[in-house]
């Protein structure tokens, strides 16, 4: 090969490594500039939420969680089923696609993941989302926007995430570093999700939460602390880095929790702070957990017996209330 023939080689190889790293996590600005471009948005709210007011355009399928999945097992549906929801909302892995929900919402990233792992490269999330939408004063729409469904045939993309079985041969030859981003009490077994509790031997536990500027924000809306969700936005990269600077951003890296969804969230993050080789291991711990020939460590099994007691305890309260509650309409 000549000098000329390798520059022009080493340029594409530079150029393809660059676009591969474009970052897919995007704010205000970019969605603004995408819809101009005619991409596709994807609000990945419940209905009823949706339908209150949502970014003009904006398509809407229910949530993602729910409506793509198995509600056993948490797997995806099968190819046809898929085919039929995503093609009848326009959906097609092959647009530029933005997902979007609440500030910090995992739907959104799953959204995103699903998009790729059915071989989209224009795929995104907003991470703020709908509040930060607002809080520029954009127009928000309450009808729902004219969808134009497509035929679609969706092929699994390799690489983007990791079976039960690609898991097991990466912990048996440690060939990848794997991150459990579950609580701290489901990781060391005290939260119980499965057959048992635990995490799979060599994970390194960072809680998805940690990505964000305020890891307490959602605790503290569930229990009214705030009304503001400005602390679930994500840290600046450089404090990201560091959250992560035990790990190799050119090993193959998994990422996992209890089905799949918050991982999506991480691993996003992981792909656009520069790791190469980056998987969702989407069964998760409830496959794992669930299979006890599995290793597992802080292994714990769920007390069956203690859970009779509390259901006999709760039975036997509830029938004084409501006891108690016939002598008031006696009286």
């Amino acid at each position: 090969m000549n000098k000329r023939w390798f520059v022009v080689v080493l340029l594409c190889t530079l150029l393809s490594g660059a676009w591969a790293q474009q970052p897919t996590i995007v704010d205000t600005e970019f969605v603004k500039k995408a819809i101009e471009r005619g991409a596709l948005l994807w609000d990945t709210r419940d209905e009823t939420t949706y339908a209150r007011g949502h970014i003009p355009g904006a398509v809407n399928i229910g949530d993602p969680n729910a409506e793509l999945r198995d509600a056993t097992r948490e797997d995806y549906l099968p190819l046809a089923q898929l085919e039929k929801i995503l093609g009848a909302a326009g959906l097609d892995p092959q647009r530029e696609i933005v997902a979007y929900g609440v500030r910090g919402a995992t739907a959104s990233y799953f959204a995103q993941l699903t998009l790729r792992y059915f071989g989209a490269t224009r795929a995104y999330v907003y991470h703020d989302g709908i509040d930060a939408w607002r809080a520029t004063g954009a127009p928000l729409a309450t009808q729902a926007a004219p969808r134009k469904a497509v035929t679609l045939t969706l092929k699994p993309q390799a690489g983007v995430t990791a079976s039960t079985e690609e898991v097991a041969a990466a912990v048996r030859s440690r060939s990848a570093q794997l991150v459990d981003v579950r609580t701290v009490r489901e990781f060391a077994g005290e939260d119980i999700r499965a057959l048992r509790g635990g995490h799979i031997p060599g994970s390194l536990n960072v809680p998805y939460e940690q990505n964000w500027q305020d890891p307490q924000a959602l605790s503290k809306l569930q229990r009214g602390q705030t009304r503001d969700s400005a602390g679930m936005t994500l840290k600046p990269a450089d404090d990201l880095r560091k959250l992560y600077g035990g790990l190799d951003p050119q090993k193959e890296t998994i990422v996992y929790c209890q089905s799949g969804v918050r991982a999506a969230e991480t691993a996003t993050v992981l792909r656009d702070l520069g790791f190469r080789d980056v998987k969702v291991y989407d069964a998760s711990w409830l496959a794992w957990g669930g299979n006890a020939a599995l290793p597992a460590t802080n292994e714990t099994f769920f007390n069956v017996g203690a859970l009779n007691t509390r259901l006999t305890r709760m039975q036997s309260r509830l029938e004084e209330l409501e006891a108690a509650l016939e002598q008031l309409r006696k009286r």
